[in-house]
């Protein structure tokens, strides 16, 4: 079993907030999708002895991509892997919606879109400089079905600075009166390169308070959970048979391969990544080189890396794997730390599994410090 994703990394416009890897110059766009169908012939040794079951279209913005774009990349993959697909994703912008791509999409075999509408508020979405309207983003979903998408995910943002928690709310409460089978919801975070960073640095804007955030988070859990969506990770709430398997992967240690400018990969031991720079990507590739640069990574390295995504979901994380693999007890070496974030009310110990509480998923990442080896 293993995963493809693709990074698309163009969009129309930057958005305020985002420090992904994108160009908003288009006209290299063709020469950069030759460029991944190059990539994906010359790495297929990558995930020998595989199958890839998931592939996952990201970006930037890969609905920008046209047909012939698409089925490129996708007919590669089908030559060179061994691949039953049991999820194909699309990240897609609610105002590339239209009739024509929809069909499109359906047609080769796209069965999951991931929407960024990320508020359904028109003050909110002109603030982050997103290109769709509210209007679109309400009507995504229903445009989505009726054109026989079953599979959809959407991405909203919360912690929004507000005197009250009016905006998450009603944004919320929209998302679960659409019914989307996925929701993705992430606290809106200040990254140096943005806008956002800039404006922080001078002042012009103030980011929500930790407890201001924490609120809306735990406001998210619980209306989530009446609506029957399950927490099965920090950031992702699915209907039962809905989770993303692309993403499941990820958190389970299923080996996936990254194409494109910035993509990451992860063979099941070692991680790597490609050059975050259009021009660098194409050179390297021009010149008849893989533009890959390992991370090497120790035994510590790997059980600290299975700690911090194991515990982001109910899955949690299994100490018998981690011993049976590494020869590590974390069951005697981390007893008293174990014990203690125990009885604070963060984790939860079975003698088997180690999870979060759901207050736990608050402090996910300074938790799982505590275990580190």
């Amino acid at each position: 079993m293993a995963g493809i994703y693709i990074h698309i990394p163009f969009c129309r416009q930057a958005c305020h907030y985002c420090d992904f890897h994108f160009s908003t110059n288009l006209d290299r766009l063709d020469q950069l999708v030759a460029a991944i169908g190059k990539e994906t012939e010359m790495r297929k040794d990558y995930l020998q002895g595989q199958t890839v079951e998931t592939v996952y279209f990201g970006g930037g913005t890969p609905s920008l991509l046209a047909k012939n774009h698409l089925e490129y990349i996708l007919d590669l993959i089908r030559k060179n892997y061994t691949s039953d697909f049991k999820e194909v994703t699309l990240e897609a912008n609610p105002d590339d919606l239209s009739d024509e791509n929809l069909k499109t999409w359906k047609s080769l075999e796209i069965d999951r879109l991931s929407l960024g509408i990320q508020s359904f508020q028109e003050h909110v979405l002109q603030f982050y400089n997103r290109a769709h309207t509210a209007k679109e983003a309400r009507e995504a979903i229903s445009k989505g079905r009726n054109a026989g998408f079953e599979k959809f995910s959407i991405d909203l943002i919360y912690g929004f600075p507000h005197p009250d928690h009016s905006i998450w709310k009603n944004d919320l409460s929209e998302a679960i009166r659409q019914d989307p089978g996925h929701i993705s919801a992430y606290s809106l975070t200040v990254e140096p390169k943005t806008a956002l960073g800039k404006w922080t640095e001078k002042g012009r804007f103030r980011p929500a308070e930790e407890d201001f955030v924490a609120e809306q988070f735990e406001w998210l859990q619980e209306q989530s959970e009446h609506a029957g969506y399950i927490q099965y990770e920090i950031s992702n709430f699915g209907k039962p048979s809905n989770f993303a398997l692309h993403n499941t992967n990820y958190w389970k240690g299923v080996p996936y391969l990254g194409l494109g400018p910035s993509a990451h990969s992860f063979n099941g031991k070692n991680r790597g990544f490609n050059p975050s720079s259009n021009p660098g990507y194409l050179k390297s590739l021009e010149a008849g080189k893989i533009p890959f640069q390992i991370e090497p990574s120790t035994p510590q390295d790997q059980v600290n890396d299975r700690i911090l995504t194991g515990l982001r979901t109910i899955w949690g994380l299994s100490l018998s794997e981690i011993s049976g693999e590494f020869g590590i007890d974390l069951a005697q070496s981390k007893a008293k730390e174990i014990e203690k974030l125990e009885k604070q009310g963060w984790l939860i110990w079975d003698g088997k599994i180690l999870s979060l509480t759901k207050r736990g998923m608050l402090l996910a990442d300074s938790i799982a410090a505590e275990l580190f080896i």
